[in-house]
């Protein structure tokens, strides 16, 4: 059994603090990694203040995950101590059900097994990557490509795949038109992903302050959703709409903005409740849909696709002592574009 330092939070209004976690013996499939860099996501900030529900505290977040294999279970064939890895949002799933046999594992009809604020298989809680070590089945490890640092990979494994993903299934390409919402830690990989995959990519944004950062990223076109005149300018315009905001917006003027059979994918995640008009969706045969993350084989090709097209997330390195400080930024939108936790601060 590993001991591992780490930072947890002992309530949703509670700060930061260092402590100790252990990790489990390894079983005969599994890998365990010494972490190198875990990414800040939106999501741990809600499921750390309890904005989705009860949380079963301490809890240690954290599923943006990359690091070094230290030690393997005796049965494990894809993965050799000094490998470079990654663990994305889920660390298990049943295996058996239609959803996990199709490669799908992040809808699990039996339920995932999240990276941290869930139950494993042996009735234990799962504890995240704020921590210098974690064990994994190797089937739920990724392969880090070379050319991709450590830092950099971490937010792959969520932002990264949680916006390839549909990016990937509605055809993002050559003729596509398609926009993307905010441009935080989400959308500035929306971007950079679209871009590569051929289509061309709009930012809509609250306002134009990063309008040089989505232009660079590889936008053709920038536009402030303050603006009422832009509601009006793009009516029927996109063929696809990623949703990165993790807030409540006007979702029927963005369903406007929509051709003829065009999708609005939420993938941004808002505690509240989300309204839309039946007659946003009626006239134009137009469809709202989500997307959660991907399932290991889609992530991988992920982490493929980003290597072979030199795609990065743009990110700022913090130490351990400065993770509540980050999510203060978060919240505030002032950061460009990923926190990525130093582990050996912890």
């Amino acid at each position: 059994m590993v001991t591992a330092k780490a930072r947890a939070v002992n309530g949703s209004k509670e700060s930061f603090q260092a402590t100790e976690i252990t990790r489990r013996e390894l079983d005969t499939n599994d890998v365990l990694i010494e972490i190198k860099f875990a990414g800040i996501c939106h999501s741990d900030i809600h499921t750390a203040h309890g904005d989705w529900g009860e949380v079963n505290y301490p809890l240690v977040p954290g599923h943006e995950i990359a690091g070094i294999v230290t030690d393997v279970g005796e049965k494990v064939t894809k993965y050799k101590v000094g490998d470079r890895v990654g663990v994305g949002c889920m660390v298990d799933s049943c295996g058996d059900c239609k959803n996990c046999r199709e490669g799908e594992e992040q809808y699990c009809l039996k339920g995932n097994v999240p990276t941290y604020a869930g139950v494993d298989k042996y009735g234990e809680p799962t504890q995240g990557g704020y921590s210098t070590h974690i064990v994994v089945v190797e089937d739920f490890v990724l392969s880090i490509p070379e050319n991709i640092g450590l830092d950099e990979a971490a937010p792959l494994l969520c932002a990264g795949i949680t916006t390839f993903s549909p990016l990937n299934h509605w055809n993002a390409g050559p003729g596509k038109k398609v926009a993307v919402v905010g441009l935080g830690g989400l959308g500035h990989m929306a971007v950079k992903i679209a871009h590569a995959m051929g289509a061309d990519v709009t930012v809509l944004s609250q306002t134009l302050n990063k309008k040089e950062d989505g232009l660079q990223f590889g936008a053709s076109s920038y536009y402030a959703t303050s603006d009422p005149d832009t509601f009006t300018e793009l009516a029927g315009t996109f063929d696809l709409i990623i949703n990165t905001v993790s807030a409540k917006i006007d979702m029927n003027a963005y369903l406007s903005l929509l051709t003829l059979n065009g999708t609005l994918v939420n993938v941004g995640a808002p505690a509240e409740p989300l309204e839309i008009n039946a007659f946003s969706l009626i006239p134009h045969r137009r469809s709202f849909a989500g997307s959660m993350i991907g399932g290991i084989r889609e992530t991988q090709e992920m982490l493929n696709f980003c290597a072979e097209h030199k795609i990065a997330p743009s990110i700022e390195v913090i130490s351990a002592d400065e993770i509540d400080r980050a999510y203060e930024r978060v919240m505030a939108s002032d950061v460009k574009y990923r926190f990525v936790i130093d582990i050996s601060t912890m």
